[in-house]
C-alpha cells in the first residue's frame, strides 16, 4: 500500500486493485500548491469524502467527471452532489459499511460540522461529519478520522476495527489541536503509524505538527510527517 499526503486532509491511497482520493482539495489549498493535480488523480477508482465542508469535498465534483470514479459519502452529501452531476455514488451513514473491490469503508463517528455555502449563496445541510474506516485485503488498515475533537468512544472504534494506520486531524481552532490529538491516539488506539493532517495549510490553524510530535514522543506508534506530495510505503 501507498499513502501519499495532498495537503491538508486530502490523501491518495494506492492498494493492489485501486486508486482511493480521500477528501480530494486541490483547488485553493495552499498545502497542495506546487503539485500536480494530473499526477495526484492519474488513475482513480473511488473518492471518499469525510464530509460536505467545503475543504474537504474540494474537487470532487470535477474529479469525478472527468475519472468516472465511484464517490463515497453520507447520504445527505451523496443526494448533493448527484444533483451536481456526480454519476457514480455509493451513500451511507454513521456505522454503516461499503464493499469496492479490494476494501471496505465504514462511516465511523466524528465531531464536527458539515453544512456548506456554496456558490449559490445557499447553505445546504449535507449530513454528519465523519471519519472513514477502510480494511483493505492484504495491506494494513486505515483509519482517516476525518475532521473531529477527541470523543471517548474512540475507543469503541479501536475495538471494532483495530486500524492499524491512523490519519488524525490536529490543526486546533476547528479540530482537537496537537496535544489533544496525542493525548486521543495514545488512549484510544493501538495504532502502529500516525499520520497528522489539517494543519499547515492556512494561518489561522497550527502551521507545524510540532505540537503532535511532542505530544506522542515516547510512544509505541510510530508518527510520520511526510511533505505534501510525499509518499509513504506500507
Amino acid at each position: 500500500m501507498k499513502i501519499t499526503w495532498l495537503g491538508h486532509s486530502a490523501f491518495r491511497i494506492e492498494t493492489a486493485k485501486s486508486k482511493i482520493l480521500i477528501d480530494p482539495f486541490f483547488t485553493g489549498n495552499p498545502g497542495f500548491a506546487g503539485l500536480d493535480a494530473k499526477d495526484a488523480a492519474a488513475g482513480i477508482t473511488h473518492i471518499l469524502l469525510t464530509h460536505g465542508h467545503g475543504d474537504h469535498v474540494g474537487d470532487a465534483v470535477e474529479l469525478a467527471r472527468e475519472s468516472g470514479a465511484t464517490v463515497l459519502a453520507n447520504a445527505d452529501l451523496a443526494a448533493w452532489l448527484g444533483s451536481k452531476g456526480v454519476a457514480k455514488l455509493e451513500a451511507g451513514n454513521t456505522g454503516g459499511t461499503i464493499r469496492f473491490d479490494d476494501f471496505t469503508a465504514t462511516f465511523t463517528n466524528a465531531l464536527h460540522s458539515s453544512a456548506q455555502i456554496t456558490e449559490d449563496g445557499v447553505s445546504h445541510a449535507l449530513g454528519n461529519a465523519n471519519g472513514l474506516m477502510l480494511h483493505v485485503e492484504d495491506g494494513p488498515s486505515v483509519l482517516h478520522m476525518g475532521d473531529t475533537d477527541i470523543f471517548s468512544d474512540m475507543a469503541l472504534i479501536n475495538e471494532l476495527h483495530q486500524p492499524d494506520i491512523g490519519i488524525v486531524p490536529i490543526g486546533d481552532r476547528f479540530t482537537m489541536g496537537g496535544a489533544v490529538a496525542a493525548l486521543a491516539v495514545q488512549r484510544y488506539f493501538n495504532f502502529a503509524t500516525a499520520i497528522p493532517c489539517h494543519y499547515g495549510s492556512f494561518p489561522i490553524i497550527d502551521a507545524t505538527p510540532e505540537k503532535f510530535v511532542a505530544g506522542m514522543e515516547g510512544a509505541k506508534t510510530k508518527v510520520e510527517t511526510p511533505k505534501p506530495g510525499q509518499t509513504l510505503s506500507f
